[in-house]
């Protein structure tokens, strides 16, 4: 057996295409949506994350912006900006763009956002609100892996999915989406005792630890479903999953590549939060 690929940069091209009609919905009614990122020191994976944003942004027709502040910054410089930018009626999302250098309380930032623009979906109102069951803005990476599932017309309910990774950005949220749509879900990570014993068993694998061939195809179970979340740059300078893709792919139905696959749905799933939020303003403005 031959994996067949789930193509992130095709379904992201598809999102787009919505996002585009619409934003000019939105211009129609003297909107145009708005988002500002903030990078606090230097990051050259967030330097490509950002441009990437920036481009995306352009395609769809979303206004972008982007505040820097140096890695000796005080935090109360960044927390004046975020006020001024929660007050902002034309900015509808707001981006902090993570890590932040070691003397920051990244809580204490991440949560000054205001959640009506809170288009990463970290605040506790936001996670709170999809522990019950009513999703506001969810964090984009484990909601561009349930737009790649919908994309292929994964039947979720009943099946057995493993998550591997307990992330509040991927992990957690990433099982909760899955619960919510039916699926028998099993949480593990790094220290789980037998992992293979977990994934042998398992429909969908999510896996999102940030290590390199952590899951290979003898730990998978035949015709299983196999998504890489992680990003991994090796001694070589290339890039690779947390999945040993030469082996699971062999072994598994459908597969995400690395790169190509959930990286530019987080992305679009940024994007498309932006336009929701835009369209939540207008419809409470």
């Amino acid at each position: 057996m031959t994996a067949t690929l789930i193509d992130g940069v095709a379904i992201a091209g598809q999102i787009y295409g919505q996002l585009k009609l619409r934003a000019v919905a939105l211009r129609e009614r003297g909107v145009r949506p708005g988002l500002a990122a903030i990078m606090i020191g230097n990051n050259p994976a967030s330097e490509v994350y950002l441009r990437n944003k920036t481009r995306a942004c352009s395609e769809v027709g979303v206004h972008s912006e982007l505040h820097r502040f140096g890695a000796a910054c005080a935090e109360s410089e960044v927390l004046e900006l975020i006020h001024r930018l929660n007050a902002d009626a034309s900015i509808h999302g707001i981006l902090v763009q993570l890590p932040l250098p070691l003397q920051f309380d990244t809580d204490r930032i991440l949560h000054a956002v205001d959640a009506a623009k809170d288009v990463d979906g970290f605040s506790w109102q936001n996670l709170g609100a999809l522990v019950a069951g009513q999703p506001q803005l969810c964090p984009c990476t484990p909601l561009g892996v349930m737009a790649m599932l919908d994309s292929v017309g994964l039947a979720l309910d009943g099946i057995h999915a493993v998550v591997i990774g307990r992330s509040v950005t991927v992990g957690k949220p990433m099982a909760l989406m899955l619960i919510a749509r039916g699926a028998t879900v099993t949480v593990c990570n790094s220290k789980t005792r037998n992992l293979q014993g977990h994934t042998s068993r398992a429909d969908l694998v999510v896996v999102a630890v940030g290590k390199p061939g952590v899951v290979n195809g003898s730990m998978l179970k035949p015709g299983a479903v196999v998504i890489d979340v992680g990003i991994n740059r090796l001694p070589d300078g290339k890039l690779a999953g947390d999945v040993d893709f030469a082996s699971a792919s062999q072994v598994a139905s459908r597969i995400t590549p690395v790169p190509g696959g959930v990286g530019r749905m987080t992305v679009a799933m940024l994007i498309a939060n932006t336009v929701t939020a835009a369209e939540g303003a207008v419809a409470t403005g």
